[in-house]
């Protein structure tokens, strides 16, 4: 086994949480997903992905959050496919 040694990082609990519960149903953990993610960035010399302020405006940023909301609501109808989806629509 590789030479480890224990490092801590401060993280917004949420943050955590979320991350967790992520890359557990990746099969890993939180360790193993920064060991990935800090090798990433050596093989590419800098952050793996680009870093950037999106510019959207505020009307967008509040599509988005409510979005979010309903993806993670649990009482909100889902459809597998298109067809049973037009047939809930038609039904109205």
């Amino acid at each position: 086994m590789a030479n480890t040694t224990p490092t801590q990082i401060r993280i917004d609990s949420n943050v955590k949480d979320q991350a967790n519960a992520l890359f557990s149903s990746l099969g890993m953990d939180m360790s193993g997903a920064v060991n990935i993610f800090l090798r990433q960035c050596i093989l590419h010399g800098g952050l793996p992905f680009s870093v950037e302020i999106p510019d959207y405006n505020q009307e967008t940023l509040n599509a988005m959050a409510e979005a979010r909301s309903i993806s993670r609501n649990k009482k909100v109808k889902g459809y597998k496919s298109i067809k049973s989806l037009k047939e809930a629509l038609d039904k109205d």
